[in-house]
């Protein structure tokens, strides 16, 4: 699996992200809400990251089965953990929930950067 500039640049800004809403929500609302905020944001990274795989694998080896099912099995695995783990514990469900946009937040960055950039030529890709 190769990384382009762009996709590192996300990655980065991900966790900057997912790190500064962690210690802001830890100051402001406790650590129910950067804990909740924290499990979101590994969702989300997560999330990215087969996303990243399954865009890498279109047009490449064949399909298995396996892996098909797995692929859309992951939403239901993903939302039965966070339903037991939400309900069952004083994390907070809103700080999960948002941040679960924490890998929107950084492609919405990027591409900003992206029209910034492309402006005076200055990215090199």
């Amino acid at each position: 699996m190769t990384t382009t500039p762009e996709v590192a640049r996300i990655w980065k800004v991900m966790w900057a992200v997912a790190a500064g809403g962690a210690i802001a929500l830890l100051l402001w609302r406790g650590w129910t809400w950067s804990a909740g905020w924290v499990i979101g944001s590994a969702v989300s990274a997560l999330n990215f990251r087969w996303l990243k795989q399954l865009t890498d694998a279109i047009g490449g080896e064949a399909a298995k089965s396996r892996k098909a099912v797995f692929l859309g099995m992951r939403y239901l695995l993903l939302g039965g953990g966070a339903y037991v783990i939400l309900k069952y514990s004083p994390i907070s469900l809103p700080a999960a929930l948002a941040g679960l946009f924490v890998s929107v937040a950084a492609v919405i960055v990027e591409i900003l950067f992206e029209l910034v950039y492309a402006r005076d030529g200055t990215v090199d890709h």
